[in-house]
């Protein structure tokens, strides 16, 4: 865990705020805190909670942070808590790393004293040993607290229409991400373009993945993926352009070696009209139409058929999302039912009008894209019964009133260009995947557990704040985040020089089992959509049974909450919202069965860090 150099300011915030021009190496300050205002005042409890863990850890000789980045964010972690009254811990949890030498780890955490605007906390000592195994349950003040007092988390900055405050995925993600990606998101120029960047490429390079697959709920799924970015006109959703130069070379691929084909057809067909009244001869086979483009614009039977022709996969890519929900409105394009089967690639049949055929398509593994303008989303999806709605990501885009240096790469490599040679690279990787008949995927036993944990937690509290409609979604998101945690352990193979090295039997069926920086990853992801969803559903027009004064009074009591509060003060609360008495504390218990509240002692109460847009 000591292999790599450390540059403290690397981790530096500018000042004033400056755009991100990259995500791997933020500007540095003028000047540093000097080390005694980095020594900040942690409660008794937190104290003794550290204290209880580190003797865990002490007691298995457990190494909780055997990778670099591990062992890094855990002195962040303690200079961000303790100061320098974190290093004898530091010492302590890294003590049990087989290398481990007392004057590196002196360096490191005088490096991460001097370090900040990192965001890493005290949570993540807490992340590290749970996930080492260690139940930190036995420490005090956690039994309710960090880790399990509420699965959704905290909201992060940015802005959006109305004033609502849009999070952006956690920053300290990309470092950790595929090199791939790592290389396509440096180019970012903000937090929120960033994220685009990423969601952007894991959705084109799902389209790519055909012949890797994992079980999911007893069935077979691949890592097909549907985006929605919702942004106001020039917020910056047009830069997933950019991602679309990732796939384009597979594409033209498909339509050189169509072209060859369509010629030998041709000549083909010249050869049987002249020689048609010999019967050996049976006239040709119109080649299929091979793409991995389907345009939006298309006929329910065109798309299905272009499907069809290509083996089920296809990629929808389109930039102004109303292009579909006009689609959708006309008497031959609406195929959204034909989305939400593929989606969970069930049998698509249709009817070929031409040569009265009846056609099944077996397993469609179609991946869509789209942006648009909030209202595109409600055309899109009329209301939040629509099940097409629980089958996207979204992403809402903050609008910054910020000017970004259009010239700043003004060189002899354009964007356009520079786009192009990542696709080259994703080409080259693509023609080695693709000699595998089948790769399969699956999570770690322990992280099957984290994960079942997790969303079963989060499905009470989404229940209980937005009621049932809003279950296929987090029910779908689960789906989701596995899909992108099969796609990043995907192209983290891109780093290896040797794809045999998925097996070592070397076989045409080789599996792969997802890393726990991967799977960490995708759930960062997955909390940040989360709210992204959520915001997106509110917005939708719900069912005739909400009430039109009060549509979610489960919700407006929790919002109007105060942070810590009493029974005389909830009761207070729900009078002004018409809310019986009775039904209140009916309702406060049932917060805190779902980890929505924290009762701190008799008639006392917290409301735990949940935000829902």
């Amino acid at each position: 865990m000591s292999k790599k150099k450390f540059n403290p300011q690397d981790w530096s915030s500018p000042t004033p705020p400056q755009s991100l021009n990259s995500l791997n190496s933020l500007q540095p300050l003028n000047s540093l805190q000097p080390l005694n205002s980095l020594t900040p005042s942690l409660p008794l409890s937190s104290r003794e909670a550290i204290e209880t863990i580190t003797q865990s850890i002490e007691s298995t000789a457990t190494d909780i942070a055997p990778a670099y980045p591990d062992w890094r964010n855990l002195g962040f972690a303690l200079a961000d808590a303790m100061g320098e009254n974190g290093r004898q811990y530091y010492h302590r949890l890294s003590r049990f790393y087989p290398k481990y030498i007392p004057t590196e780890t002196d360096k490191q955490y005088n490096n991460c004293l001097n370090a900040h605007g990192h965001g890493i906390t005290i949570k993540t000592l807490y992340h590290l040993a749970k996930q080492a195994g260690i139940d930190i349950a036995k420490s005090p003040n956690l039994k309710n607290g960090d880790l399990v007092k509420s699965a959704i988390p905290p909201l992060q900055n940015g802005e959006g229409e109305g004033g609502e405050e849009f999070p952006t995925f956690p920053e300290t993600i990309y470092p950790r991400l595929p090199d791939f990606i790592q290389q396509i998101t440096q180019y970012a120029n903000s937090r929120e373009d960033a994220d685009l960047l990423l969601l952007g490429s894991l959705v084109v390079t799902s389209a790519c993945f055909p012949n890797i697959c994992g079980i999911y709920g007893g069935v077979t799924v691949y890592p097909n993926l549907f985006l929605f970015v919702s942004a106001q006109a020039s917020a910056g959703k047009g830069r997933l352009s950019l991602c679309r130069r990732l796939v384009e070379p597979i594409h033209r691929q498909l339509r050189q070696l169509n072209k060859l084909e369509l010629e030998e057809y041709k000549r083909k067909q010249i050869e049987y009209s002249i020689n048609k009244k010999n019967p050996d001869i049976e006239p040709p086979e119109e080649p299929p139409l091979r793409v991995l483009f389907i345009p939006a614009n298309s006929s329910a039977t065109a798309v299905f058929q272009i499907l069809n022709e290509n083996n089920g996969v296809g990629l929808m890519f389109e930039t102004e999302g109303d292009t579909l929900a006009q689609t959708f409105k006309t008497e031959h394009g609406n195929y959204s039912d034909g989305f939400r089967k593929a989606f969970h690639h069930e049998k698509i049949s249709y009817l070929r009008r031409k040569d009265r055929e009846y056609i099944t398509l077996e397993t469609p593994k179609l991946s869509a894209l789209l942006s648009g303008t909030p209202k595109q989303v409600q055309s899109l999806i009329p209301d939040a019964e629509n099940g097409l709605f629980s089958r996207f990501m979204f992403y809402c885009m903050n609008l910054r009133l910020q000017w970004i240096d259009v010239f700043a790469c003004n060189n002899s490599e354009s964007l356009d260009q520079r786009f192009n040679r990542f696709g080259e690279d994703f080409f080259n990787f693509y023609q080695s995947v693709k000699q595998y008949e089948n790769i399969s995927f699956s999570l770690s036993n322990s992280q099957q557990k984290t994960f079942n944990q997790y969303f079963e937690q989060i499905q009470q509290q989404y229940w209980e704040l937005l009621g049932n409609e809003y279950i296929g979604t987090i029910r779908r998101l689960g789906l989701i985040t596995f899909r992108i945690a099969m796609i990043l352990s995907t192209l983290r193979l891109m780093e290896s020089p040797n794809l045999n090295s998925l097996n070592p039997l070397n076989s045409l069926s080789p599996h792969l089992t997802c890393s726990d920086p991967d799977f960490q990853i995708s759930m960062e992801i997955l909390k940040v959509l989360l709210q992204h969803a959520a915001h997106v559903f509110k917005q939708l027009p719900q069912t005739q049974s909400a009430t039109i004064q009060n549509p979610n009074p489960k919700m407006a009591l929790f919002q109007a909450l105060p942070n810590q509060f009493n029974r005389r003060k909830y009761i207070e609360v729900a009078a002004q919202l018409q809310i019986p008495g009775s039904t209140a504390e009916k309702q406060i218990a049932r917060f805190l069965n779902a980890g929505l509240i924290t009762r701190q002692n008799h008639g006392n109460y917290m409301r735990n860090d949940v935000k829902i847009l």
